[in-house]
């Protein structure tokens, strides 16, 4: 074994008369031995199995399957067959694993190859949705078979220890904030985008916290990275335009804007601090930043010649920013606290779009009647 070559090592996961032989490092975790291997996508549907959705949930071992996830992360492995990348799965094995070391000593103790019976059980304790994905991609492109992910093989102890490692696996798992995403997305044109207008445009260059989603009080920038993003997103939303005319529209539109904004100007020439904007007023907030993508969005499908649309936004001059203002509670405040619900959103476009005689559309209204008449 420690001559073969990484792809013939890849091809020994396969079944060998009535085992599957899978090479393995073989480590120790909590004085219980588990195994890492590597294994072809296309053995990946086929032995790995998820508890039966109509289980009850005190004796299935994982969650039910999000059938909604499965789209985008198929898509995802379709779309990028060059450079998509997955952890890896981990999986309980009911069943006999033995395991075959390449040395009786040192290092090579724990390198080897690890058999199974086929009778065994494999049991996704992370990743069923990445085994689903993998399952629904490789009917669009079988080609990806041949491809590998990690495996990491537990013995399975019964269902309350596949429950307690399902429950362990994700005990810490914290999603990371929007901002770091869009800070690290190279494939969305939009995060490119956005992450250009953080890092050149005058109205955002040295403003934008790049890396969290929410600012602490004492920040001194004026707007998150996920917030421009969202905005600009509603901002171009429909428009058929080249990347490079939509960085265009996008730089001239949040110009336009800051011009009728004069505490974004004022925090950059240092005469008010970040801190009090963000205390005082609501626009430099997510919703109103939202709110301003979207009616920007209704202007520029009208026309995307400044010339036309640009002149229309003097209206915004006459809004009252400040959080003191009572016309903002029930529609960006909650009890004096920003709302981030699509129906405040929804509330806020509507009283920026009354500001500048702008027509609301059907959804809007209804939005619009319900809080007129003080529906919850």
């Amino acid at each position: 074994m420690g001559s073969s070559s990484p792809s013939q090592l890849v091809d020994t996961a396969t079944s060998s008369g009535f085992e599957y032989i899978f090479p393995a490092i073989r480590g120790v975790q909590a004085g219980r031995e588990f195994y890492v291997s590597m294994c072809p996508l296309r053995l990946i549907p086929k032995i790995f199995l998820f508890d039966e959705d109509e289980l009850a949930p005190e004796v299935r071992a994982q969650r039910v399957l999000n059938k909604g996830r499965l789209p985008a992360l198929t898509r995802y492995i379709v779309d990028n067959p060059d450079n998509y990348v997955f952890s890896a799965l981990t999986a309980s094995v009911d069943g006999e694993m033995n395991f075959e070391s390449i040395s009786d000593s040192g290092v090579g103790m724990r390198a080897g190859q690890i058999r199974i019976p086929m009778a065994a059980r494999f049991l996704i304790n992370d990743g069923q949705h990445r085994r689903a994905a993998i399952e629904a991609a490789l009917k669009e492109n079988p080609d990806l078979g041949e491809e590998t992910i990690a495996v990491v093989f537990f013995h399975d102890a019964g269902l309350a220890r596949c429950q307690q490692m399902f429950a362990d696996l994700n005990r810490h798992a914290v999603r990371p904030p929007r901002s770091i995403g869009v800070l690290y997305d190279h494939r969305d044109d939009l995060a490119i985008i956005t992450r250009l207008l953080a890092m050149k445009s005058p109205v955002f260059k040295g403003h934008v916290e790049m890396e969290n989603s929410t600012l602490s009080q004492r920040s001194r920038k004026l707007f998150t990275l996920s917030a421009v993003y969202y905005a600009t997103q509603s901002l171009l939303q429909g428009l058929e335009v080249s990347k490079e005319q939509a960085q265009t529209l996008a730089e001239e539109y949040w110009a336009a804007i800051d011009e009728v904004i004069p505490e974004w100007e004022m925090v950059r020439r240092r005469e008010l601090s970040a801190p009090e904007v963000r205390r005082d007023f609501i626009h430099s907030h997510g919703i109103a930043l939202h709110a301003l993508g979207r009616i920007g969005n209704t202007l520029l499908k009208s026309a995307e010649d400044p010339k036309v649309w640009k002149p229309k936004l003097l209206r915004l001059k006459s809004v009252d920013w400040a959080r003191s203002n009572t016309d903002w509670e029930g529609r960006a405040l909650i009890g004096g606290r920003v709302s981030k619900s699509h129906q405040n959103l929804t509330l806020t476009v509507n009283y920026l779009r009354h500001r500048m005689k702008l027509r609301l559309s059907p959804e809007e209204q209804r939005v619009e009647d319900a809080y007129v008449r003080g529906d919850s």
